[in-house]
């Protein structure tokens, strides 16, 4: 028998992975400057329009076998697991009850969290975070904090957040005459900084540059990436980020406050 709990968590699930095959269509259209509003899903390949029951979340990638029914050419994985994610993460997020307020809290996290897996996906194989996606995210966090916050919290939160990593990347130009790090990096710092406050910013900032190195150092020990090879910053901000807002517990019992 299906309970009324099984019922809300499978729509909720739907929900979630409806909007992660459109959040695949934001990553692969929006570095190139496609129109991803009106013109119908296609086969990046072979650009052979996709049939409403080829393009249903998850099914479709399995009953196709992870290839496009035209040219036969592979299906990346990541549309499925960012599908999954999204489902799985509606599911997170779900409120125990449906009052107005709770399903807009619902929705701006969910939101939240969608721009972070665009973020990720784009900048780790084009180097770049949209300005758009960061003013949308600015927007959303100043909803989520200006009730909770006197406006000192998150003025700080954003002025450190901007400010320290631009400071950094100056001074770091002027001394090695290199750009440390991207201005979307850093617009993505100043948007965190008005959710996270000036303590929560200045955390991700040193734990994302040190999970960063961490990374770029054992991919470089590991003969996978050399010295010189850029590595982009984005994915880092948004994994330690991710962990502050959605898991703070995990973050507490490792750095407690």
């Amino acid at each position: 028998m299906i309970t009324p709990s099984f019922s809300y968590h499978l729509l909720a699930f739907v929900f979630g992975a409806i909007i992660g095959s459109f959040l695949n269509v934001l990553i692969h259209r929006m570095p190139q400057g496609e129109d991803f509003v009106f013109r119908p899903s296609h086969c990046p390949y072979c650009q052979k329009k996709i049939r409403w029951f080829e393009n249903v979340p998850i099914l479709s990638f399995i009953m196709l076998r992870g290839r496009c029914s035209n040219c036969q050419k592979q299906i990346s994985w990541r549309y499925p697991i960012v599908e999954i994610l999204g489902g799985a993460m509606a599911i997170f997020l779900l409120p125990s009850a449906f009052s107005r307020y709770e399903i807009l809290i619902f929705l701006a996290y969910f939101a939240v969290f969608s721009i972070f897996v665009v973020h990720f996906f784009i900048d780790l194989k084009h180097q770049i975070l949209p300005d758009s996606l960061n003013g949308i995210l600015a927007v959303i966090f100043l909803a989520l904090t200006i009730f909770k916050h006197d406006w000192p919290f998150w003025l700080s939160g954003l002025l450190l957040g901007a400010g320290f990593p631009l400071l950094v990347t100056w001074l770091f130009y002027l001394l090695r005459g290199q750009v440390g790090l991207g201005g979307g990096d850093i617009k993505l710092f100043g948007a965190l900084g008005i959710f996270l406050g000036p303590v929560g910013i200045i955390q991700n900032v040193f734990l994302s540059c040190a999970l960063g190195s961490v990374v770029g150092i054992t991919l470089i020990l590991l003969k996978k990436m050399k010295k010189e090879t850029p590595i982009p910053f984005g994915p880092f901000i948004i994994i330690v980020s991710f962990i502050q807002i959605f898991f703070p517990a995990l973050l507490f019992s490792i750095f407690p406050p």
